[in-house]
């Protein structure tokens, strides 16, 4: 099983390092660019691709482009289409690289953030057009004319929403004493996580020829695999550190996760504690004494577990739905194990 999903990853690569290449070919110029003047050196488009290429290849699970081909497989015997992976990625790299400056965060994926290592003025542009640029593979694709207007509005739907989504976690992160429901967390993960794999979802099922009902289908129930995704990295911020970045950086930046949302409904009185840590956190940095000693503030209740316990739910319940639909799929099953996978990575988090 892990072979079929090599395959697949490598191809997914290709495609990627091929939009996002280091050297700039004319034919590459024009699918992007159209026809602009020669005198355009390549050193201005290593300006503006470097910060996206870059943490490209830093890494990543490469999950959500996985996903889409599997849906595309989930719904049609024929060769997914592999071209349309850079709606996917392309976002979820713009976004971090937008995230990392709206957050002030130092790090991602074990480097400098993009802004620190390039410059705000450069991240801000490159991480813009990356947004733009996911569509590309649209444009130049071989779908009909109806079909690249429905992926078209399904990309830029889900892209306005990723944006109302950061407006919510924005302004929660920005108001330290503003507390959201456990639905208003929910709703705002829905919109900033969900979208990305529900276009993944979508835009996979479209490429394989799917039904209106699969569309809607696989749409909801990747919505339900983010937020549950949300939830665990919510989760591992407080407990094991999210790879490449430092354990505890949501407190720093004043993040509303689950955890937080959860205890304080269960201990109310510990707002002003938690408020204290936040604005000592942000002052001081990621080493402040506040991070630890918010934890453990966050950890002297069930929440943090029982978030986990969302999480899994919400993942794995989503999977079954899948493998219920579609029962006679592989697609369905590699769809399972891969985030079967991924969840048991974390079964230690209590």
């Amino acid at each position: 099983m892990i072979l079929q999903y090599k395959s697949r990853r490598e191809k997914i690569e290709d495609v990627l390092s091929e939009k996002l290449p280091a050297f700039f070919s004319d034919k590459w110029r024009h699918s992007f660019f159209g026809d602009i003047p020669p005198v355009i050196a390549d050193h201005f488009f290593s300006t503006l691709i470097s910060p996206c290429r870059d943490l490209m290849l830093l890494g990543g699970k490469r999950w959500r482009p996985l996903f889409q081909v599997l849906c595309s497989e989930l719904v049609s015997n024929a060769e997914p289409s592999y071209e349309l992976v850079p709606l996917v990625e392309f976002v979820h790299t713009a976004s971090l690289i937008h995230d990392d400056i709206e957050d002030g965060s130092d790090t991602r994926r074990g480097e400098p953030a993009a802004y620190i290592k390039f410059g705000m003025d450069v991240a801000i542009n490159s991480g813009s057009w990356l947004y733009f640029a996911a569509a590309e593979c649209i444009q130049n694709s071989n779908f009909s004319s109806e079909e690249k207007n429905i992926l078209y509005g399904i990309f830029f739907t889900e892209l306005r929403r990723l944006h109302a989504g950061q407006a919510m976690d924005i302004y929660w992160h920005r108001n330290k004493s503003v507390i959201p429901s456990e639905e208003e967390y929910l709703a705002m993960t829905s919109m900033k996580t969900g979208t990305l794999s529900c276009l993944a979802a979508k835009t996979g099922v479209i490429s394989g020829h799917g039904t209106e009902d699969d569309v809607i289908f696989m749409g909801k129930v990747a919505s339900s695999i983010g937020i549950g995704f949300q939830i665990l990295d919510d989760v591992i911020n407080l407990t094991t550190g999210n790879k490449g970045k430092k354990r505890g950086d949501d407190i720093v930046e004043g993040k509303k996760s689950l955890p937080l949302i959860l205890h304080l409904k269960n201990k109310p009185d510990d707002l002003d504690r938690i408020l204290s840590c936040f604005e000592r956190a942000e002052k001081e940095g990621i080493n402040s004494s506040a991070v630890e000693e918010c934890i453990e503030i966050l950890s002297s209740s069930n929440a943090v577990s029982v978030a986990y316990e969302r999480s899994r739910t919400l993942i794995l319940d989503s999977c079954r739905k899948i493998a219920s639909k579609y029962p006679d799929s592989q697609a369905a099953v590699l769809i399972g194990e891969l985030f079967a996978n991924m969840v048991r990575e974390f079964e230690g988090i209590r």
